[in-house]
């Protein structure tokens, strides 16, 4: 047998043993969420049930998290994108010895354990006599989201050639007309991937939140306390409503981004 054909299989294998391993808890859990147990499990199976997402229905205090949840979510996409972006955009500018040391500082929060970084929130925001809220979440979720941003945008601005702002600015543009028709439309696919990032990281953060949060409880926060009190299987009918909500959205996404690529080639052709 050749070396290639045994590398092709391999790599068929890696893959396969791949997805099983991201597809078979979130199949587990889906199922779980209709079996008829006071307990997240199928095993034993008690019969099928749709009880749970009435029960889901019916948890005000699970909804309210997750609305907090969202709420903060948009907070952090609005700031942390701008500042990521701006980021980037100062460090594919300067040149040096510095650049190293900037790029470090900037990339600091996000190497910084999550618990550090809302301790530290706390202790200094609460000096300034702002406590704990979705304020003080949005903004220590910031501090390192906005890092994920900067270095998307910086892959990015990478391959980016230069001399298409010279050209622009050599035709009269200046520099807000050059940033708006022809950088920002080129990051534009990297802005994107780095706000859903930046929303899904919020999303999902705990460390960093579990000190800031105050009396605004977010949804994983929600879901960890009941942890301690018993899980239902209602958190298994929220999780597999939003993995239905997301494929849906990536479907929807998928479909336009190759219509779109579609009516650029027949354009170009």
């Amino acid at each position: 047998m050749k070396s290639s054909t045994i590398l092709t299989w391999g790599i068929r294998f890696y893959i396969g043993v791949f997805f099983i391993y991201l597809f078979t808890p979130l199949i587990i859990m889906g199922a779980a969420t209709f079996n008829d147990s006071r307990f997240p499990t199928v095993s034993p199976w008690k019969g099928f049930t749709l009880k749970w997402f009435e029960a889901l229905a019916q948890d005000g205090a699970m909804w309210d998290a997750l609305l907090t949840s969202i709420i903060v979510a948009f907070g952090v996409l609005i700031i942390a994108v701008p500042i990521g972006i701006c980021c980037a955009l100062f460090l594919s500018t300067i040149q040096g010895k510095g650049k190293t040391f900037i790029y470090s500082l900037m990339m600091s929060p996000l190497l910084t354990p999550g618990v550090i970084v809302g301790i530290s929130t706390l202790i200094f925001w609460k000096g300034l006599s702002v406590s704990g809220g979705m304020l003080l979440t949005v903004i220590a979720q910031t501090t390192f989201i906005s890092a994920y941003v900067m270095l998307m945008v910086l892959a990015r601005l990478q391959r980016f050639d230069r001399t298409l702002e010279q050209a622009a600015m050599s035709l009269g543009a200046n520099q807000w007309q050059t940033f708006r028709r022809i950088l920002l439309p080129y990051l534009k696919p990297a802005v994107i991937s780095a706000a859903v990032i930046a929303f899904l990281q919020s999303f999902e953060n705990y460390n960093t939140t579990l000190f800031v949060k105050g009396y605004d409880t977010t949804l994983t926060v929600y879901i960890a306390s009941k942890v301690r009190t018993g899980l239902t299987p209602s958190v298994n009918a929220l999780g597999l409503l939003m993995i239905l909500i997301t494929v849906v959205v990536a479907i929807i996404y998928e479909r336009k981004r190759r219509q779109e690529e579609a009516a650029k080639v027949n354009v170009d052709s």
